[in-house]
């Protein structure tokens, strides 16, 4: 387990694909809906899901985030509850 989880607001996503083009192992633009899906994440419940990511992954995703055109994605430091992005 890492330090940082991708917190990711479903809802919000308009289907971009900026963060499939990033990181395709974890990002899978489903076209017919229209939204991404975030491989093996945990459905919170509310439209959101998250999922723990290692360290050495923290680049990788922090790209993804910001190349979000919606800022649907968040990375948050689960030591001090710090939102990244």
């Amino acid at each position: 387990m890492g330090n940082y989880k991708i917190v990711y607001d479903k809802e919000s996503c308009i289907g971009a694909g900026t963060c499939e083009a990033v990181s395709p192992e974890t990002w899978k633009v489903d076209s017919a809906a229209g939204k991404a899906d975030l491989v093996g994440a945990k459905d919170l419940g509310d439209g959101n899901f998250e999922l723990d990511i290692e360290d050495k992954d923290l680049d990788m995703h922090m790209e993804a985030a910001r190349g979000c055109p919606v800022l649907c994605i968040h990375i948050i430091d689960k030591r001090n509850g710090k939102r990244l992005i």
